[in-house]
């Protein structure tokens, strides 16, 4: 009777400890994909435009009639085995030490910037199926501000200012 207790308490702790295996087991397996962008309107409006030919992705932005003159700033991102080559035929869009690429004009309401493009290196012999590549770019603008001599500069440290209403939603 005894070594009958002993086996079902040594199976109930078995059972108990193997119940977590399944969601353990996934966690350690799932992948996840995703894909989309999402957009934070801060009051000036840009929009990116990016079509891909030969391995290359072209990427200008551009601002919307309203919008008031903004910088622009852009960074690409992708797989750790290839490489990303910037050029433009303007020598307006210009390397920073933080790996973005600055746009050197003022980009007023309903202008453009000029194309940057984002080459990948490095593509395997015989690739022909550019769907699996995912080039991410990243693009940010900040408002033209102005030094008391007049000389505008962009402040890409400015950090957006929040409040708490007491009560509000």
């Amino acid at each position: 009777m005894k070594k009958n207790t002993m086996i079902l308490a040594a199976l109930a702790v078995a059972l108990t400890l193997t119940a977590g295996v399944g969601s353990a087991w996934a966690y350690f397996t799932t992948y996840a994909e995703a894909r989309g962008s999402y957009t934070l309107d801060l009051g000036d409006k840009t929009t990116v435009s990016e079509n891909f030919s030969d391995w290359t992705k072209h990427v200008s932005i551009a601002s919307d009639a309203d919008s008031e003159p903004v910088y622009i700033r852009v960074k690409a991102f992708c797989g750790s085995e290839y490489n990303l080559v910037y050029s433009d035929t303007t020598g307006k869009w210009t390397p920073g030490e933080d790996g973005y690429y600055y746009y050197s004009d003022i980009v007023k309401g309903g202008e453009s910037t000029d194309i940057l493009d984002i080459k990948i290196e490095n593509v395997p012999e015989g690739m022909e199926d550019a769907s699996s590549f995912n080039v991410v770019v990243i693009y940010e603008s900040t408002p033209v501000r102005y030094r008391e001599d007049g000389t505008p500069y962009a402040d890409w440290s400015a950090k957006l200012n929040s409040s708490r209403v007491e009560g509000g939603v």
